[in-house]
């Protein structure tokens, strides 16, 4: 598979799979919430469990997305399939470098105390429901385009070398689901519950087997055995919109003259 001429592989293709789907789903929600909220003067959740088959659906896949992460699978990232015990393969080395653990409690503090900036106007009354929801919407597309095309996690904080060496990656749904703690519904809060399990699955497995997420002694990392070949994707993508740059420079000086 290919986009603009680049070939991609299953597990790239499979992120742009979810983009897609993501980013229809929160133009789905945000015409939703202006339709219920401004036109029907109807709350967006009430809204949305009018429909509940809209509930099934979208709980359902995200349900399956997260027990999914729970077992190795070739269509998943090495960067959250590192945990499982058949992806450590031993260099030799014993020295475990974990270069960016020490930016995961700041990267938590600043993304609690971002959201709760959030969930105080919610308990105010300023914000619904339905923005918690349309939030929620958000932080999903911004997670794949964190993974395809910038994240400032990995730029600004980690400085991790990529994806597969992510300290953090199974915390994304987590971090996705977070607007939910302030939306008191039986199926918001499945899906936080669900996702920190998640997450708190990957934190025991780092702290017992730590030698699975440094690519010293696990050569599952290097960039040698990697199935995603995301940075040769980026930078490709980076190639080819500098292409296009240029071109649209040229034809802007052509006109000029």
């Amino acid at each position: 598979m290919s986009i603009g001429g680049v070939r991609l592989t299953k597990v790239s293709a499979w992120h742009y799979v979810r983009l897609v789907y993501r980013s229809v789903l929160l133009i789905v929600v945000l015409i939703a919430y202006i339709r219920f909220r401004f036109s029907n003067g109807v709350p967006l959740i009430i809204g949305i469990e009018n429909m509940p088959v809209v509930i099934y659906v979208v709980w359902g896949i995200y349900t399956v997305e997260m027990i999914a992460r729970f077992f190795p699978s070739s269509f998943e990232s090495p960067g959250c399939q590192k945990q499982f015990a058949r992806n450590y393969i031993k260099t030799g080395n014993t020295r475990i470098v974990v270069h960016d653990n020490n930016a995961t409690m700041l990267v938590a503090l600043i993304w609690i105390v971002f959201n709760g900036i959030f969930g105080a106007l919610h308990m105010m009354g300023i914000l619904d429901d339905g923005i918690m929801i349309v939030l929620c919407s958000v932080y999903s597309v911004c997670d794949m385009i964190c993974i395809l095309f910038f994240c400032p996690f990995q730029s600004w904080f980690l400085k991790n070398k990529c994806c597969s060496a992510c300290r953090i990656y199974n915390w994304d749904y987590a971090m996705m689901f977070t607007p939910l703690f302030f939306v008191s519904k039986t199926y918001t809060w499945s899906l936080l519950l669900l996702s920190v399990a998640l997450l708190i699955r990957w934190e025991i497995t780092f702290y017992r087997h730590p030698e699975r997420f440094s690519e010293q002694t696990n050569a599952y990392l290097k960039c040698s055995n990697c199935s995603e070949k995301l940075c040769t994707h980026k930078k490709q993508l980076h190639s080819l919109w500098k292409q296009i740059e240029e071109s649209a420079a040229e034809r802007a000086r052509r006109l000029e003259n």
